[in-house]
């Protein structure tokens, strides 16, 4: 009897051994867990590819205007006659003041949030671009035809230090943006055609997104917080960085005005007939616009008498 106990034991012991080698569970009715299955298969590992020219925080900004048609008259353009304004925010260096000063800041920002009905915040990181303070010490060199030899070998030294902090470690600055939104309602708006309609609505849109943003512009200058309103030019400047971010500081936008890319019109050299033709086309056009609108407002006058 002693020995049948004594090889039971002997089997029990065992039978734990193998079951927390194999890492299974000891009691048989457990089920295994899932991360203790082990694949027989060969198990073949995928290689992310990360492309440096990557944007992978370009998508959080398409929530922001989901149903974007495009950008008018310095505004954000959305279905259903939404308008959105950008207005660009220069903060002031709170750390560095005083208690009554911070005071004074946080007392003038809780009383422009409390007048405000809604506004969205956007903060936008972008790659350090020191292009235009090297580009200022470059031509500060060149004109300047009496400088000393030391000062000629201390600004080239400044430059290559410049170039190469910016390229060797990424560095961020950080752009604050205030997003203003307005939706009109065309039942609000009386006009008799669709051209008037579509005009009364960008117009009004307009003025009323302009007064919040002046309305911000006056209270904040309290606090020394300036808010500079985006034109048309701007918001598509914030949004190529935004969806360019890596290949902005190669291609910068500032360059593409400066080349003319953005133009919508043929910047190439042409024969001075030719520049007179298009004049003369242009001068038509305008001729017809005109005597449509004459046309127009002689139907409006008979209609009316």
């Amino acid at each position: 009897m002693k020995d049948i106990l004594f090889l039971l034991a002997l089997g029990l012991i065992m039978y734990v051994i193998m079951k927390i080698a194999t890492k299974e569970p000891i009691l048989p009715w457990k089920e295994k867990k899932k991360s203790d299955v082990k694949y027989k298969g060969k198990v073949t590992k995928k290689k992310k590819v990360v492309d440096e020219d990557e944007d992978v925080e370009a998508d959080p900004f398409s929530e922001f205007f989901p149903n974007l048609v495009g950008i008018e008259n310095h505004m954000i353009v959305q279905d259903g006659n939404a308008f959105s304004l950008m207005a660009e925010v220069h903060p002031v260096n709170y750390f560095l003041m005083s208690p009554q000063e911070q005071e004074g800041v946080d007392a003038v920002f809780e009383t422009w949030l409390a007048q405000v009905n809604s506004v969205r915040w956007y903060l936008q990181n972008r790659f350090v671009d020191l292009t235009d303070p090297i580009e200022e010490i470059q031509r500060t060199m060149e004109e300047e035809d009496d400088l000393n030899p030391l000062a000629l070998e201390y600004g080239e030294s400044l430059i290559r230090d410049l170039m190469d902090w910016q390229t060797s470690t990424p560095r961020y600055e950080t752009k604050r943006y205030m997003i203003f939104d307005y939706t009109i309602d065309e039942k609000d708006i009386k006009a008799e055609t669709e051209e008037e309609l579509e005009e009364k609505i960008i117009e009004k849109a307009f003025n009323e997104l302009h007064r919040r943003v002046s309305a911000a512009q006056m209270q904040l200058r309290k606090a020394n917080i300036e808010v500079h309103l985006l034109t048309t030019d701007g918001i598509s400047e914030v949004m190529y960085y935004q969806f360019n971010r890596r290949k902005a500081l190669k291609n910068r936008y500032k360059n593409f005005e400066e080349k003319e890319k953005l133009s919508l019109y043929v910047t190439a050299d042409q024969t001075e007939s030719r520049v007179i033709r298009v004049k003369e086309e242009m001068e038509n056009a305008e001729n017809e616009i005109q005597e449509v609108k004459t046309e127009q407002a002689e139907q409006k006058e008979e209609k009316a008498s």
